[in-house]
């Protein structure tokens, strides 16, 4: 599913504004968080969840990193 917006003045600030289906789709309503990470392609991935999951993903991206060689062997 793709969805499509634009980049507009907000006050003094940059923002965007999701399409209702979007955030139906994400299961979200105002003031929830949603998180950006980066996506394997290079993209942004935007995700809704908790404070947890944003963390958690940041340790897991850490540890991919270092220890990529290893994973990679043991995914065979």
């Amino acid at each position: 599913m793709s969805y499509t917006t634009k980049v507009r003045k907000i006050g003094n600030s940059l923002g965007v504004i999701l399409p209702k289906e979007a955030l139906a789709e994400l299961q979200v309503e105002e003031g929830q968080a949603l998180y950006l990470t980066k996506a394997p392609d290079g993209g942004l991935r935007i995700t809704a969840g908790d404070e947890e999951f944003g963390k958690s993903m940041e340790v897991f991206e850490s540890l991919n990193r270092r220890y990529r060689n290893a994973l990679r062997e043991l995914a065979k």
